[in-house]
This record gives structure tokens, C-alpha cells and sequence, in this order.
């Protein structure tokens, strides 16, 4: 099963869908296309997917986003709990897309970053 945290209206998350389903899906794996915007994440879940990511809480988060520094979010005092409250509950600050396959996890910024996850890790 392959997962999309996508938004529809980012060109950035159009693209990996687009490379998925043209390039790197040939076996057809299922597809799950989440629009995060409109069913966001729980704490709970964001903490699974930045452990599938492998990066800090911060580079899950669009620090472009007006909210971002209407919130205050560049303090570096904030605790991770903090900033996962955050994201979830203005789920425009979650970086897009997030392509989840196979308990790994990857920013599909740029959307080539995708190809990651139909590589064989150990190589």
C-alpha cells in the first residue's frame, strides 16, 4: 500500500502523485490519497509518520505558511509536543506531499524525492 498526504491545489504534490501512478507504481500497488487538509492528522499520527520519516518535527513543517509566524513556531524553545499540536491542528503547516510505502517515509519536495521508496533501502 502506497499513501499520499497530498494537496490538491500544490503542484509540488500533483507531481508525485503524477510520478507514482506513471513511473514508479508499474505492479500497481494500491493507492491511498489522503487530503490531509480536509481529514487532518492526530498527534498520534503525525508522531508515526515522523518516525517513518526519520527527520525532525521541524522539517515536517512549512515554515513559508503565514500561521507559521503568527504562531510563534520559530522559537526554538518550543517542545516537539508543541509543534505537533500545531500541525495538527493547522494541518497547512505539514509539508507536501508525504509518500508513506512500506514503513518508510518520504517529502516529495521535489517529487523525484519519491523514488526513494521503490529502491531496495539496503542498497
Amino acid at each position: 500500500m502506497i499513501t499520499i498526504y497530498h494537496n490538491p491545489r500544490c503542484s509540488k504534490s500533483r507531481g508525485a502523485c503524477e510520478l507514482i501512478s506513471d513511473v514508479y507504481n508499474p505492479s500497481n500497488e494500491p493507492v491511498e490519497v489522503i487530503e490531509y487538509l480536509r481529514t487532518p492528522l492526530s498527534v498520534a499520527q503525525l508522531k508515526e509518520l515522523n518516525r517513518m520519516l526519520g527527520c525532525s518535527v521541524r522539517e515536517m513543517i512549512r515554515d513559508t505558511e503565514t500561521i507559521y509566524q503568527e504562531l510563534g513556531l520559530a522559537d526554538s524553545s518550543l517542545s516537539d509536543g508543541q509543534l505537533y499540536e500545531a500541525i495538527a491542528a493547522n494541518p497547512i503547516l505539514l509539508q507536501r506531499p508525504i509518500v508513506v510505502r512500506d514503513g518508510r517515509a518520504v517529502i516529495g519536495r521535489p517529487p523525484a524525492n519519491v523514488k526513494a521508496l521503490f529502491t531496495d533501502p539496503a542498497s
